[in-house]
């Protein structure tokens, strides 16, 4: 297996959610990728089944605040101080769907072991919530009100939220590493009442943390980079092409 590691830098929704996507259907039966990028401007995703009307429109876009649909599940995110990964690889009977989950949110742990090692007490969520139940209460809008199985938290709350999608051939997953606390406004872009409202900040504030959070100091976005792609090698046994590829 050839494995292609890709930075893009910066760009907006659309152009992140597509990429992905071009990734995913031109990826071959012997290659596979591990992509890092970022949001300009921030961005709030909402997953392939949530509405716009979720969101308050008007309000993101007088903010300048991008709205993009994801082509995976889950539901909404606002990207803004995180560090977001991609892989696409083909799956098989040596690496089924949930195998390549598990064992990607290892790489992503083992990276952030690399950039400071209190991360090393960082753990895998071992508990699937019931998902059709949790979207009819209120914190169902929100991505980081809940962690699904196998996604990565830290003394018991949020760090990494990803979501995953067969297409044809391949898994597509993607997520958001987060840094700083901006993703916690996405609370007030979210179309509910004050009630509410009051509520999902309540869960989002209890139930997610960051790295300087943790850290209590800003992230070296370079840094963590180059960790996350060592720590990715490392569990994967594997060593990166330098992809170029564009849109």
């Amino acid at each position: 297996m050839i494995w292609h590691f890709i930075d893009t830098g910066f760009n907006t929704g659309t152009y992140n959610m597509e990429f992905d996507l071009n990734l995913a259907s031109s990826c071959l039966s012997n290659e596979a990728y591990f992509r890092i990028y970022r949001w300009t401007p921030y961005c709030i995703s909402l997953g392939a089944n949530q509405h716009f009307e979720d969101i308050i429109l008007e309000k993101a876009q007088s903010d300048n605040i991008d709205i993009v649909k994801r082509p995976t599940g889950g539901r909404a995110i606002l990207h803004a101080e995180e560090l977001t990964y991609s892989v696409v690889l083909p799956y098989s009977e040596l690496h089924s769907a949930k195998e390549i989950y598990q064992k990607i949110s290892i790489a992503l742990i083992k990276g952030l072991e690399l950039y400071n090692p209190v991360f090393a007490k960082a753990e895998l969520e071992n508990f699937q919530p019931n998902f059709p139940q949790l979207l009819q209460e209120p914190s169902g809008v929100l991505c980081f009100g809940s962690t699904a199985k196998n996604e990565v938290k830290l003394d018991g709350k949020k760090l990494i939220g990803s979501a995953q999608r067969k297409l044809n051939s391949v898994v597509l997953q993607h997520g958001s590493i987060l840094c700083g606390t901006f993703h916690r406004q996405l609370v007030d872009y979210i179309n509910a009442d004050g009630n509410t409202k009051l509520l999902l900040s309540k869960e989002i504030n209890e139930k997610t943390t960051e790295l300087e959070t943790i850290l209590q100091e800003k992230i070296d976005y370079d840094k963590l980079t180059g960790c996350l792609r060592s720590g990715f090698e490392s569990v994967w046994n594997i060593k990166f092409t330098q992809a170029v590829q564009t849109l």
